[in-house]
């Protein structure tokens, strides 16, 4: 009998990077506002989420993105802004965003829906591919007005630039502490390399 592997295809994030951003999720907990943050090592650009993949498919999403990057030229990005979904007076879900690559991103995410789609393995999204880092999620209906404002005071905040050299396949075990995160395939950006 086969599983299924809760299965997401994401961008890892230099370390530099990673801790500015473990450090702006420190100054938005003294808000007070009750949110459930993303792990430091959990945090990643999200390219798509595949949800439940069987796990007999799993090989041939990680070829798939390998085919994929394997065309496409490594490029820089830069991190930069914070936002959250769906607007500032309901905030759900706090992001961090990306400035330069983002282009990029969207050119990479659209390439890899197409070949994914036809295996079964993804159903498109309602809704347009927005690259961003998701920092944390809003729990129940707290005070959100200290956060409101938290974030307009951080719309300058910078993280840093990095150059985008993989793409992770994962797999996400939901467990009571969070959710873990395996790399199950590296896919490395390589046209124009030598």
């Amino acid at each position: 009998m086969s599983h299924t592997m809760r299965t997401f295809i994401g961008v890892p994030l230099a370390a530099a990077i990673r801790d500015r951003l473990v450090a702006l999720q420190e100054q938005f907990t003294e808000t007070g506002v009750a949110v459930k943050w993303v792990e430091p090592e959990n945090l990643h650009v999200t390219m798509l989420f595949l949800g439940e993949v069987d796990a007999r498919e799993v090989l041939t999403v990680c070829k798939t993105v390998e085919s994929v990057t394997a065309g496409i030229a490594p490029f820089a990005m830069r991190v930069a802004g914070v936002g959250c979904f769906p607007n500032p007076r309901r905030p759900r879900t706090i992001w961090a965003g990306i400035e330069e690559g983002s282009q990029e991103l969207v050119e990479l995410h659209d390439a890899l829906e197409q070949p994914l789609m036809e295996q079964g393995c993804y159903r498109r999204e309602e809704r347009a591919f927005t690259p961003h880092i998701t920092l944390g999620r809003v729990k129940g209906e707290s005070n959100t007005r200290a956060l409101s404002e938290a974030l307009k005071q951080q719309a300058d905040w910078f993280a840093g630039h990095m150059t985008v050299t993989e793409m992770h396949v994962m797999s996400s075990e939901l467990t009571k502490d969070g959710p873990v995160y395996t790399v199950m395939s590296r896919a490395r950006l390589v046209r124009g390399e030598e």
